[in-house]
């Protein structure tokens, strides 16, 4: 196998490999985890470079951002996921482009989707995004909450539910963050064990550049890296 050449080849490679090392100190087989390339603030060039140089799911946060972007990479056969904040006013242009949306943290987000869905005709995969520490300067549906927006969520034809995700209290310490993924998968896994109809949860999307090992050690099956593979933000 030839070296990487370039560095998004090398970023890519190495992200790749700290995945599938921290897989198998968990047993889990590293095909379970796949890889968002994080790209906010990063231009349609080097995600196209990025693209070329083996990432398959670009995740967006900001929806005028992403609509320039797909229409720039629109030749392009890969995955668009929305992991940001996404207001209701926008959910009909998160519809046509974004395959996954990980970010439903309301029933009237989830209604609204699931209107522009049934516009063009398109059930949309979700994820709903749950505040595991109850901060108020984050989205997400509280853990006591979830049972009843997923409930709800069931309901409508044009969405399909595939499981949650969360973004915990940020640490320096990647152990300090473990107990907030390890309620993730556990409230995922309650919820499963619940069999409702027109719910899957089989998708955990958690874990970023600073603490995606650790995620993956707890069942992430998602993880979104920006910087370790774009390198830092200006």
């Amino acid at each position: 196998m030839k070296p990487p050449t370039n560095t998004l080849q090398r970023s890519l490679a190495e992200v790749g490999q700290r995945i599938t090392d921290a897989a198998g100190k968990a047993g889990r087989e590293p095909s379970g985890i796949r890889l968002v390339a994080v790209s906010k603030t990063v231009n349609a060039e080097r995600i196209r470079e990025a693209i070329n140089a083996g990432a398959s799911i670009i995740g967006e946060n900001y929806i005028q951002e992403a609509c320039k972007k797909f229409a720039a990479l629109g030749d392009l056969t890969i995955e668009w996921h929305f992991i940001g904040h996404l207001q209701r006013n926008k959910a009909k242009y998160a519809v046509r482009i974004f395959d996954l949306i990980h970010s439903i943290d309301s029933a009237r987000l989830a209604d609204e989707i699931n209107h522009q869905a049934a516009k063009i005709n398109k059930t949309q995969p979700i994820l709903i995004q749950v505040n595991l520490a109850g901060e108020t300067t984050k989205s997400g549906t509280a853990p006591g909450e979830a049972e009843k927006l997923i409930r709800h969520i069931s309901t409508l034809p044009h969405l399909s539910l595939k499981g949650m995700m969360a973004m915990p209290p940020f640490f320096n310490a990647p152990e300090k963050v473990r107990p907030f993924f390890k309620k993730l998968r556990l409230l995922r896994d309650q919820i499963k064990e619940m069999a409702i109809n027109n719910v899957q949860m089989d998708e955990l999307s958690m874990g970023m550049t600073g603490d995606f090992e650790v995620a993956v050690g707890e069942g992430a099956t998602l993880v979104r890296i920006g910087t370790a593979i774009f390198g830092a933000r200006p």
